[in-house]
C-alpha cells in the first residue's frame, strides 16, 4: 500500500497545534485535577470558563475548561503564520464546502471555526494574547511540570481519508500503521511543528477524542505524578502506564480526568524537521509497536473516547484488532 504523499506547499501555512476546548461537568473539580494536580497555569476564570497554560508557553491558554451539562470536546485550536495566511485558510475550507464562521474568541484575535470532512470542529487563529514568561520561574512548577501541549489523537472511522484530508493541509506523516495485508491505514501519526506529531488518528468508532497530550521534563516527573494521584484520590484515574510507546519512541502515561476525557503525559519522542524524512511503517500485530516495553493497553484504551459536541458517529471503516490486555 501506498501512503499519501506529502504536500510541502500547501494552501496556508499551519505553524503548530495551540489548545482545546473541553467541557465539564464540575467546573471546580476539573480545575483542582488540571491546575493543582497536574500542574498547568490558570491564566484566567469565570464562573463558567478556566483558562490553562503550561509552563513554557507564551500564549494566553493551550487548554479550556467550560462548564456544560456532559463532559464532551470542542474545537481543537491551530495556529497560523499570520493573517493573510488566516485569510488564506479560511478561503481553502470554504472552497472545500466545509462550513466556516468567524466567532469572537476571549484573549484571541479574529478566529475561524470549521470542521474537518469527518466531522472534527477546528479553530484557526493568527495571533493570542501574549503573557510574561515562567519558564524560569521555578517555584510554579508543581505536579507532572508541564512544558507544553503536545498533541491530540483522535479517533477516526476512516484513517486513510483523515490522512489524506491533513496532507493536503500541510501536515507530514512520521509514522503509521497498516493492516496485515497493508491495505489499509489503521493508524497515522502527523506533525507540523517538528515532533512526531501534533494530531494523530486511531481507527475506531468516530470522530471522537481520544486524548490530548502534554509534554513534560523528564520520565522522572511521571512517576512524581503517580505517586501525587496515588495519595490524594485520583489513583482509580490512572489508566495506562508507565511505558514507552514503540511508535514515537515517546516515555508515556494516561490519565483520565473527573469527566473521563483522556490525557496523556509524554517526553522524549524525536525530532522530524526533514521534510523528506521517510515515514516509519508498523505492522498491526507487532507487540511493541503501541508499547514497546511495559504493560499493553487496556481495553478501554481502545473503546473508550471524548465525543464532539454536535457530531454524530460513523463506525470504524476495519474491523482488525490491536493487541489488548487481558
Amino acid at each position: 500500500m501506498s501512503v499519501p504523499a506529502s504536500v510541502l506547499y500547501p494552501p496556508f501555512n499551519i505553524v503548530r497545534l495551540s489548545h482545546i476546548v473541553l467541557t465539564v461537568t464540575d467546573l471546580q473539580a476539573a480545575r483542582a485535577f488540571y491546575a493543582d494536580t497536574l500542574g498547568l497555569q490558570v491564566t484566567a476564570e469565570d464562573e463558567r470558563r478556566v483558562y490553562l497554560r503550561a509552563l513554557e508557553e507564551r500564549g494566553h491558554h493551550c487548554i479550556v475548561l467550560e462548564k456544560g451539562d456532559r463532559g464532551v470536546a470542542n474545537e481543537l485550536g491551530f495556529k497560523v503564520f499570520d493573517e493573510e495566511h488566516l485569510e488564506r485558510a479560511k478561503a481553502h475550507f470554504d472552497q472545500q464546502g466545509l462550513p466556516t464562521e468567524w466567532v469572537e474568541v476571549p484573549f484571541q484575535g479574529r478566529t475561524f471555526r470549521t470542521r474537518d470532512p469527518l466531522g472534527i470542529p477546528l479553530e484557526f487563529y493568527a495571533r493570542m494574547d501574549r503573557l510574561p514568561p515562567i519558564h524560569q520561574q521555578y517555584a510554579l512548577y508543581k505536579g507532572v511540570k508541564p512544558l507544553r501541549i503536545d498533541h491530540f489523537n483522535c479517533f477516526s472511522p476512516d484513517v486513510r481519508a483523515s490522512v489524506e484530508f491533513y496532507n493536503s493541509i500541510g501536515f507530514r506523516l512520521t509514522e503509521y500503521t497498516d493492516t496485515e495485508d497493508g491495505a489499509e491505514l489503521w493508524a497515522a501519526w502527523m506533525h507540523r511543528k517538528g515532533g512526531v506529531h501534533d494530531i494523530a488518528f486511531t481507527n475506531g468508532l468516530g470522530p471522537r477524542l481520544h486524548h490530548v497530550a502534554f509534554w513534560v521534563p523528564t520520565p522522572l516527573n511521571i512517576i512524581d505524578l503517580l505517586d501525587v494521584m496515588s495519595t490524594t484520590g485520583y489513583v482509580g484515574d490512572i489508566e495506562r502506564g508507565p511505558g514507552r510507546h514503540g511508535i514515537s519512541n515517546a516515555f508515556f502515561l494516561y490519565v483520565r480526568d473527573p469527566d473521563g476525557h483522556r490525557v496523556e503525559i509524554y517526553c522524549s519522542d524525536y525530532q522530524t524537521v526533514d521534510p523528506d524524512l521517510e515515514p516509519i511503517r508498523w505492522d498491526l500485530k507487532d507487540p511493541q509497536r503501541q508499547t514497546l516495553w511495559g504493560a499493553p493497553a487496556p481495553r478501554s484504551w481502545f473503546e473508550e473516547g471524548s465525543p464532539f459536541r454536535g457530531v454524530g458517529l460513523t463506525a470504524s471503516k476495519l474491523k482488525s484488532t490491536p493487541i489488548v490486555a487481558p
